[in-house]
């Protein structure tokens, strides 16, 4: 599908078997562990998308994925909302400017912005050290630091945005001081507004395939309350393997169709 096509047209079911599936997968993995757009984003490019109209539809069922998975972990107490919401209010400028930069820049060349970044992201989800086992006291220079990431990290989801979620976890952690459950939920009100603006300014360039977006919403919804439920009981330990299983086989197509080859 290039740019420009009708965006009120029904894809074809290959797109459909091709995308559905990885969006539900990548909203348990997004909920648990961050990262889920590493799974998402490029399947919407393999199924024929190019960059601009994958990233819009992508946000739009990943922002109601986010959605459930904050509402799960906020009844379960793992939220804090006070550094979530600073750093939602600096997320959302941040979100706008990104995804203004990756629309200038243009989907021929994000595409290739994509097939580099997937394996960095990659690397960092592999190696991320573990946070501290209970979350410590909230000062206000952590609250300063959570901040300071959302508005980083917003700037990155609105420009790329595969790996925003594991990013937040990470800063949280590292610089919150939170341990990486409550890391996870203070997250994804931080993801969820970044999300909005770029689904916004997406919807506003007629960047979103409705006929899409609409069933892999329903399943990004099932799959975040799903991977939000595990990780309170479980953690993200195996997830996070499996979705960088799952990441490999999608860099290789991606970097198969790159290069012309078939898949």
């Amino acid at each position: 599908m290039k740019a420009g096509v009708d965006l009120q047209m029904i894809p074809d079911a290959q797109v459909f078997l091709i995308v559905l599936p990885m969006v539900f997968l990548a909203a348990v993995v997004d909920s648990i562990s961050g990262g889920g757009g590493l799974i998402s984003l490029p399947a919407y490019t393999l199924a024929g998308l190019d960059y601009d109209l994958a990233s819009g539809t992508n946000k739009c069922s990943a922002m109601f994925g986010t959605l459930v998975a904050t509402v799960r972990y906020s009844r379960s107490g793992k939220l804090l909302w006070r550094p979530a919401l600073w750093a939602a209010a600096l997320a959302l400028p941040g979100s706008y400017l990104g995804t203004k930069l990756a629309m200038w820049v243009g989907s021929e060349k994000m595409t290739v912005v994509m097939l580099c970044c997937l394996p960095l992201v990659a690397l960092t989800v592999l190696i991320r050290k573990k946070g501290p086992e209970v979350s410590r006291p909230m000062t206000r220079a952590r609250m300063l630091g959570c901040a300071l990431a959302g508005l980083v990290i917003g700037a990155y989801d609105g420009f790329f945005g595969p790996g925003t979620g594991t990013f937040l976890i990470l800063l949280f952690s590292w610089v919150g001081g939170m341990d990486m459950v409550t890391a996870s939920g203070t997250a994804k009100p931080v993801n969820l507004a970044s999300n909005c603006m770029s689904l916004i300014t997406r919807i506003a360039a007629g960047q979103v395939l409705i006929a899409l977006a609409i069933p892999a919403t329903c399943l990004s919804l099932a799959g975040g309350y799903l991977g939000a439920k595990l990780a309170v009981k479980k953690g993200a330990g195996l997830v996070r393997y499996v979705m960088l299983g799952v990441l490999a086989l999608l860099m290789v197509s991606l970097g198969m169709k790159v290069l012309g080859v078939s898949v």
